[in-house]
């Protein structure tokens, strides 16, 4: 009885074992056939910037060309200091410093 029992498992592992075979060579021929068929030409990519895109960029070049200061100013500045004529208005100063804080903070 034993061996009838084994004689079936034999054959239904067999059977198993064909069936898989089949299905995986399915796969490969459908594997094979996607690789060898023409991939369809791919959309290009294209990027449009906004006005204000171009506008951010064209200052950013224009900051990146200027020195950032105005050295002729900053030199005037150092001698007039160096002599003791530079005076600090303190209204003026005050004033800046707090537009700057409102401007920042709200």
């Amino acid at each position: 009885m034993v061996s009838q029992v084994n004689g079936s498992n034999q054959q239904a592992n067999a059977l198993t074992n064909a069936k898989q075979q089949q299905v995986d060579l399915k796969k490969d021929n459908a594997n094979t056939q996607a690789a060898q068929a023409p991939s369809p030409k791919a959309a290009s990519d294209s990027v449009s910037l906004t006005p204000q895109a171009q506008q951010l960029k064209t200052l950013q070049d224009k900051a990146q060309q200027s020195p950032g200061f105005d050295s002729d100013k900053v030199a005037e500045l150092k001698k007039a200091i160096t002599e003791g004529k530079y005076q600090v208005d303190s209204e003026k100063l005050a004033k800046n410093l707090a537009d700057f804080e409102f401007n920042v903070y709200g």
